[in-house]
């Protein structure tokens, strides 16, 4: 069987992106961990089906690379949106004129704005720091002190001194898999560069280094904003400050990161079709 697929890519967070909206997928478990394979297959982060919801305008049916199921994604809810949009508009004589979408995903509906400027803006909802996937103190793993957070997915981010001096794809996976964590858990580590701009190495469960991570961007943002706020390697504050948006600088991007005022987590960046194809 053929099948068609459209290839997307947030802040270099790459996916596999496929039309379920008549429900059809016959995907399993290995057919995804190959179609993401990046020597096999196609190659990505994670694989995306567009489905319906009776919730919202439709649903994100989220896989990682190797081929698990994942709560949630922050930039694949923004490439979901502009998949979703561009599918509207081959239905209609004129150009779609929505603007605001909700994303229906297994971490709860994500309300999605389209900019002007091309990018999409995500309210990922609230943090929550206390949860059966990670300790409830900050733990040091690997002689690296970790705090927690989950995003509807679980967070453990460090801030450290100088991120190049650590090799993600060493200490990510003795992270990602330490018995502190029963369900895994991605792993961010962060650089202060200044008072609102820092740097973010990621390891992301299911999928290992990636180039962004957009629930890990609001995971760092929380725990850089969290009351408690934890200090960097140099014992420097490593706190962000509280005025309008922060800049997280990945090696995919940059993603911007501010809150409202119910302390939701609002995430901006952008959403980029690559390319289309079909594979056997």
């Amino acid at each position: 069987m053929t099948k068609e697929f459209y290839k997307y890519q947030g802040t270099g967070n790459d996916f596999i992106m496929m039309d379920n909206l008549d429900g059809n997928s016959d995907l399993k478990r290995e057919d995804i961990k190959l179609l993401c394979d990046r020597h096999f297959g196609i190659g990505a982060d994670g694989l995306i089906l567009l489905e319906k919801s009776n919730k919202a305008d439709c649903f994100m049916n989220y896989y990682n690379s190797d081929g698990t199921v994942a709560e949630m994604c922050g930039n694949g809810v923004r490439c979901t949106a502009k998949f979703f949009l561009f599918l509207l508009e081959q239905t209609k004589s004129k150009e779609n004129q929505q603007k605001e979408l909700l994303i229906d995903t297994r971490g709860g509906i994500k309300k999605v704005i389209a900019n002007t400027d091309g990018s999409f803006s995500v309210n990922m909802g609230a943090p929550t720091f206390s949860s059966d996937d990670f300790p409830k103190t900050s733990t040091n793993i690997e002689n690296i002190k970790f705090n927690f957070v989950s995003m509807g997915n679980p967070h453990a981010v460090s801030l450290i001194k100088n991120v190049s001096e650590i090799d993600i794809s060493n200490i990510g996976p003795k992270i990602e898999n330490n018995s502190h964590f029963p369900n895994k858990i991605n792993v961010e580590l962060v650089e202060k560069v200044s008072d609102n701009n820092f740097k973010v190495k990621v390891w992301e469960r299911g999928s290992g280094a990636t180039l962004s991570c957009g629930t890990g961007a609001c995971a760092v943002y929380a725990i850089l904003k969290k009351p408690a706020r934890p200090h960097d390697a140099s014992g420097a504050g490593g706190d962000a400050k509280n005025t309008g948006e922060i800049t997280l600088e990945f090696p995919g991007g940059n993603l911007y990161l501010s809150e409202n005022e119910k302390g939701e987590i609002l995430l901006r960046g952008d959403a980029v079709c690559v390319f289309k194809g079909e594979i056997k």
